[in-house]
């Protein structure tokens, strides 16, 4: 039997894309959450902007902080027309990350982002509209707020209409992402 060969670089199968199409697969953005100052947020409030949504944590150590700075980075690599974009940061752990404390921790990353959070059906709702995975463990010890959060890490982008448009990998580089903001905004 032959040993293992190793492909080497220009042998190697095509890199899968990291942003897939959705139109027409994924629904329009559509959410009741809660804001600051206890605000009732909706989609209305993002209307002619492209959306990028994320859930996540505030508590969270990796996923969270490394997308909200790769968002952060594609907010500002649009120049000018970052104010025809927003970042959705919807939060998957309404125990701990209250409305104040989200929105807190995203204008550490962009000053315009969005960081909202709401009851456990409110956060089920959105996130079975958009077929996102999460799970809250039971706290350790006795520690109530101790606990372990696990989530989904797409990147779902929608259009100024609010159509779902886009879904990236939070490892897309934030050149592709920029640039496929930026195609969304064109007429």
């Amino acid at each position: 039997m032959p040993a293992a060969m190793a492909l080497t670089p220009t042998e190697q199968a095509p890199a899968r894309p990291l942003i897939h199409k959705v139109s027409g697969f994924l629904p329009d953005l559509k959410f009741t959450l809660q804001g600051p100052d206890d605000t009732l947020v909706t989609e209305d409030a993002l209307a002619g902007k492209v959306v990028m949504m994320f859930f996540g944590y505030a508590n969270c150590p990796d996923i969270c902080p490394t997308t909200m700075g790769q968002l952060s980075m594609v907010m500002q690599k649009l120049g000018d027309d970052a104010r025809n974009a927003r970042i959705l940061f919807v939060s998957v752990d309404p125990h701990r990350d209250t409305p104040e404390q989200l929105q807190a921790y995203v204008s550490m990353f962009d000053a315009h982002a969005m960081g909202l959070s709401g009851t456990e059906k409110q956060i089920a709702n959105v996130a079975r509209r958009y077929r996102v995975a999460y799970q809250i463990e039971k706290p350790q010890g006795d520690d109530p707020e101790r606990y372990e959060v696990t989530h989904a890490r797409g990147i779902y982008i929608f259009d100024q209409q609010g159509k779902a448009r886009l879904l990236a990998s939070d490892a897309s580089s934030v050149g592709e992402l920029a640039e496929n903001v930026k195609a969304l905004m064109r007429p």
